[in-house]
This record gives C-alpha cells, structure tokens and sequence, in this order.
C-alpha cells in the first residue's frame, strides 16, 4: 500500500507542478501589469516593483493552488485510466474510495494552506500595500516639481513655476466638480507634512470660484488640507480577528470571506466529482477528463461568486448540494463498475 501511495503521489506531483507552474505564470503577468499601470500614478524602481509583486504573491497563490489541485488529480486518474493501470489496481481489490483515501491527506493540507492564505495572508498582504501606495502617493505629492504639468495636491491639480529648497513660488490650483470649478492663484506657498496629513501653505493670492456667476476672494494666507488615507494595521491575530468581525457591516467583505472559504474547500468537496472525472474505461470512453474538469471548476466559481453576496447561507448549501450532487454521481456512475 505505501508504494501504491508513493507512485500514485509521484503521478500526482508530476501532473500538479506543469499545470500550476504555468497558472502561476500566467496570473503573475497579469498581475504585473496591474502594478506597471500605477506608474502613472507613482513613481517606482525595480526594487520596489519587486516589493508591490510581493505583496500580490498570497492572492496569486490562491487563485492558482485550488484550480491546479483539482485539476491535476483529476489529470493523474484520467492518464492512470488511459493506461489501463487503475483497472488493474482496482482488480486487486482497491475501489475508487480507497484510492481517494490516499489523497486525502494532500487535499486536507491544501484546504488548510488555502484557508491560511486567504483568510490571514491576503488581508496582511493588502494592509502591506495599501500602505506602500500611500506612502509613494504622499511622497508624489510632497515633491511637488516646478514646471511640470499633471501633478496632483489631493483633489487639486497644482502648478508650480518655481520651487527653490521646498519653497514654491507663483502656484496655480484648479479643482473641478460636477456643480463648480475652483482656481486659485497664489505668489508663494510652503509644504508642510504632519504624516498623517499634508497641508499647503499659501501665501498672497486669489481664490475663483465659478458657478452662475463667478465669485473672488483675496487671501493673505490660506491653508488647503489634504489627511492621508490610513489603512486598518493587521500585526496580530487580534487585529485579523478584529478585521473579520467587521464583514458582518461590511458587504462586501463579507463577500470576500464568503468566496475564500468556499474557494478554499473546493479541492476537498470536489473529490467525488474527480473520481467520476477521471475514471473510464478506455476501450470504451474517450477521454475528456481535461475538458470536464475546467467546465466544472468554472461552473463552481462562477455560482460562488455570485452567491457571496447573498449573505452568510451560501457557505452551509454550497458545500452540502455540491457534495451531495458528487456523490450521487459518483453511485450512479462508477460505484457499479469499479
């Protein structure tokens, strides 16, 4: 038995590594040129490009692990089949349950590093880079450059004729809405942060403010504010438990926790599904288990994605018709021939 487990492992790893290598891939591309298009909004080098890819490492990771898992035993037992091998080890008394038995513990470790990623990794991960982003957004704002147009104070598009030593000199502010647009005009202007917040220091200039009729104040000294958005820290297990019971008020990230978990037990309440996938006579059937498998991977995500947002129910019914639904497949199917 320890060397039936040992081969069918070894089929297992040599089908998983390709499949999630190249999932793998193909997510982190997608996932770079995400983290490419914020050069135009901040200004990063190749050090903390590599630090933004790191923080997206915990999501790529879990979008890739449970299609890989799945997908990849359902490969291992399709080729066993194709080959005649499972028809063989099956006449010497081992049924599809046992088979699966030896899986098992591979697919509850999965379920569990799943769980870990999403439900601990991810929301670190995404204090991390909300945290890098503002602090790069901070960095952008405070310097402030004299003679270039498309920087940006806050709501407010800003240029600079002159800058000298953090010193600014003949500024111009424009801010637009839907029912006014504000200009201000101003010969002098220091900034000055207070890390939570930035704050403009003009100094002798004219505020416009157009509606019907346009509207002039003259300033001595005016002060535009601009608080720095600060994300909820996640350092301890306090501060993720804390971030969790804030999804029973927040919808949407009660949707994400929803989706994570389901996501994360895809691999275990699918195995009877990978069973009837993967097992066929070859004299007889053709071999789709590819085709099958993706279908019903996509079917699964799609119906969970929709359903996170329709309260805390889908993570009891999802799970019980899926099995349910496997199983019964499963004695219809293949239990009579294996």
């Amino acid at each position: 038995m320890k060397l039936l487990k040992k081969y069918l492992l070894l089929n297992f790893s040599q089908t998983f590594f390709p499949i999630f290598l190249t999932l793998y891939t193909i997510t982190s591309i997608i996932f770079l040129v995400k983290i490419a298009s914020l050069t135009s909004i901040i200004q990063i080098n190749f050090l903390e490009l590599i630090e933004l890819y790191s923080y997206s490492v915990p999501t790529i990771l879990f979008y890739t692990l449970p299609i890989s898992i799945f997908v990849s035993l359902v490969l291992t037992l399709s080729k066993l089949s194709s080959e005649y091998e499972l028809i063989v080890i099956t006449s010497f008394g081992l049924n599809p349950i046992k088979i699966l038995k030896l899986f098992l513990p591979t697919l509850l470790l999965s379920t569990f590093l799943l769980l870990l990623l999403s439900l601990a990794l991810i929301p670190k991960a995404d204090y991390m880079k909300s945290t890098f982003l503002d602090k790069k957004k901070t960095e952008a704002q405070f310097n402030i450059k004299a003679s270039e147009y498309g920087q940006a104070f806050g709501k407010w598009l800003i240029y600079v004729n002159e800058e000298n030593k953090g010193k600014y000199k003949d500024l111009v502010l424009f801010q637009q809405d839907t029912l006014t647009d504000t200009f201000i005009i101003s010969d002098y202007a220091t900034m000055n942060n207070q890390g939570s917040s930035l704050s403009l220091n003009l100094d002798e200039g004219k505020a416009f403010k157009f509606t019907d009729t346009i509207n002039q104040i003259d300033f001595k000294k005016m002060i535009i504010n601009n608080d720095i958005k600060q994300s909820s820290n996640i350092n301890t297990l306090d501060d993720l438990i804390a971030y969790w019971e804030d999804m029973f008020n927040d919808k949407s990230k009660s949707s994400d926790f929803i989706f994570y978990v389901l996501a994360s037990i895809f691999s275990i309440i699918s195995m009877f599904f990978a069973i009837f996938i993967g097992y066929f006579n070859p004299r007889y059937d053709k071999n789709h288990s590819t085709l099958y498998a993706m279908s019903l991977t996509t079917i699964f995500f799609v119906i969970t994605l929709k359903l996170s947002y329709s309260g805390f129910m889908p993570l009891l019914y999802i799970p019980l018709v899926w099995i349910l639904l496997s199983v019964v497949v499963y004695l219809k199917k293949i239990k009579p021939h294996y």
